[in-house]
């Protein structure tokens, strides 16, 4: 049976040129919802829109808007253009992020400074312009966490400190806005293919270090695809999840447990 649970339900998604925040932003489409699609890379963000468009609902509606959402005023652009679309704003889905792996003593502070930018701070400038509307609405966050939040991942300090600090960040907003009815929730993907993993380059001799690698990345069920992450990120946006806020839900095959 097809859900609708978000019929006239008005979302953004952010990093929705690739990956999980492409999967997402198709899988609300098909749910009816009305997405604002945002990422930075323009081609391949039409791209997203026109297969999410393809799939949507009968009153799903996707659009495209470019913007970077570390820089302040384009993260609160990106809200004012959903609300001036559709004059409401019901759920947050803050997917966008970053990764470069390289050996930590290594890591140039403009590397550090980008991938926080990008992952935190970005995830702080969306909820922050988002809040006032999803406080009117009594809608839902989800952010992107990792499993890098919670086990050391070799090559990636500055992306697992930002996972880290997201993980915090979403616990924090659970609790000084549950009494205004806005959840706020967390995904933490692993061992999954999408757009930041698809690129990843690691140090030259890595392969004297293949064990420590393989035990913190590798699913012994093999590696999931990016609608595994969009059905669970569906859920905690949706009225399905409305028992559920402060939770950071791992996905990642059982690489963990």
């Amino acid at each position: 049976m097809p859900l609708e649970r978000f019929t006239d339900r008005v979302v953004i998604v952010t990093g929705a040129a690739s990956g999980i925040g492409r999967a997402t932003a198709a899988r609300l489409a098909a749910e009816g919802a009305k997405v604002l699609a945002s990422d930075i890379t323009a081609d391949a963000l039409d791209a997203s829109v026109a297969e999410a468009l393809a799939g949507a609902a009968p009153g799903g509606e996707v659009v495209a808007h470019v913007a970077d959402i570390s820089d302040e005023d384009q993260a609160a652009g990106t809200i004012a253009a959903a609300v001036e679309r559709w004059g409401r704003l019901d759920a947050l889905c803050n997917i966008a992020g970053m990764l470069k792996t390289v050996r930590t003593h290594e890591c140039d502070l403009d590397t550090w400074k980008r991938v926080i930018d990008v992952n935190l701070t970005g995830t702080f400038l969306m909820c922050r312009a988002a809040l006032p509307h999803l406080i009117e609405s009594r809608g839902a966050i989800v952010n992107a966490a990792s499993t890098s939040s919670f086990f050391g991942h070799p090559w990636m300090a500055a992306y697992a400190s930002s996972k880290g600090a997201i993980a915090a960040f979403t616990h924090t907003l659970a609790v000084e806005y549950c009494k205004e009815g806005v959840r706020v929730n967390a995904i933490a993907p692993g061992s999954v293919t999408s757009g930041i993993t698809n690129n990843v380059e690691f140090p030259d001799d890595l392969t004297k270090d293949e064990g420590k690698l393989v035990r913190r990345i590798m699913s012994p069920t093999g590696f999931g695809d990016a609608a595994d992450v969009a059905s669970v990120v569906a859920l905690l946006a949706s009225d399905d999840g409305r028992h559920m806020t402060g939770e950071i839900i791992r996905i990642d095959g059982g690489t963990h447990a």
